[in-house]
């Protein structure tokens, strides 16, 4: 039975961090709007298959080649760098702050664990003032892999110094919370980019339909 974490461990691309701003950026270099989504899809299923075949590579490196590959290889390298600048000016969804802050007042501290690199993440944090409740930033750039493998959240575990019991990782995407639970960690699942949880994966001890129903499920768990 899952037990109240004494910390909580937040994903970023999506479950903090919101991509939707990028869509213009998208048109602006002649590729279709609805694009975004084949985008980031892509994004994470070249970083998976990278790890499975034992190789990794930085998220801006997959995020470029994912980039040429949708535009059929016609896209101008300023365009490339054009589209993927704007992770400079990436906003939170609305949920975050509340759902950080009602840890931070239970005393839970909270970090981060990303796909992403550490100093875009740091940046983030910091321009969208959620970096006042988390301590920590780990990518999985030290780990060598992309999430889900139980390597990651070991790892993470390892940088915190937290045992997996006792730790939560929250996520908008079913994928992470599996992995997570796979290594042992107390999970909470956001519905609100998926919508469904797929039957194929483990259930996430908390599910809610955004991040600050999903903390308040965290601290309502048993001690």
């Amino acid at each position: 039975m899952a037990a109240r974490p004494g910390r909580v461990v937040f994903d970023v691309v999506e479950t903090l961090m919101a991509l939707e701003p990028l869509r213009q950026r998208f048109s602006a270099v002649g590729l279709a709007p609805e694009t975004l989504e084949h985008w980031f899809d892509r994004v994470l299923r070249d970083g998976m298959a990278l790890s499975l075949a034992g190789d990794y590579e930085p998220f801006p490196r997959v995020a470029a080649a994912a980039l040429r590959t949708l535009s059929g290889g016609q896209l101008a390298e300023s365009d490339v760098d054009y589209v993927l600048a704007g992770f400079g000016e990436l906003r939170a969804h609305p949920d975050a702050d509340p759902a950080m802050r009602a840890l931070a007042d239970a005393g839970v501290p909270v970090a981060c664990l990303t796909n992403g690199t550490e100093q875009t993440t740091t940046a983030f944090l910091a321009r969208t003032g959620l970096d006042r409740y988390v301590d920590t930033v780990i990518s999985v750039a030290d780990a060598g892999s992309w999430k889900p493998p139980a390597q990651v959240y070991r790892y993470a575990l390892d940088r915190l110094g937290t045992r997996p019991a006792r730790t939560a990782l929250v996520a908008v995407h079913a994928f992470d919370c599996h992995g997570a639970k796979r290594a042992g960690l107390t999970t909470g699942w956001a519905g609100r980019l998926e919508g469904h949880y797929p039957e194929i994966f483990t259930r996430a001890d908390v599910e809610g339909e955004d991040l600050v129903a999903v903390a308040r499920g965290l601290l309502a768990l048993p001690e």
